[in-house]
């Protein structure tokens, strides 16, 4: 019976030892598996901020020559804003002398569609 009894100790004590080593690799496994998921999320924060600043750069590179255009543009706007006052400036007064002149010139007349009635 005491070898029976030692038998069943050295089982138990061996299940004990083998339910140690199954927590012991789960556990591993589970830091594992974390320090897997942080380099797969650092990989992907790091694949990304390559991908923005390539984006960044070629969107610059895009804008830039627009940016120009707009440039160009806003100066030649300007430059027909200045003809269009100095143009206004020049023929301001004969414009005013004109449509005076059209205005107080009164020349009645009977309009062609007035028919006498007999």
């Amino acid at each position: 019976m005491a070898s029976q009894s030692q038998g069943i100790q050295q089982l138990l004590q061996a299940e004990k030892r083998a339910a140690e080593k199954v927590a012991d690799a789960r556990k591993r496994k589970a830091r594992r598996l974390k320090q897997a998921k942080e380099e797969a999320q650092m990989e992907v924060e790091q694949y990304r901020r390559e991908r923005e600043q390539e984006f960044q750069s070629k969107q610059q590179a895009a804008m830039g020559s627009q940016g120009n255009l707009s440039a160009e543009v806003e100066q030649a706007t300007r430059r027909q804003v200045q003809g269009m006052q100095s143009s206004q400036q020049r023929n301001r007064e004969r414009v005013l002398a004109q449509l005076l002149g059209m205005v107080c010139d009164i020349r009645p007349q009977i309009h062609p569609n007035y028919r006498i009635a007999a």
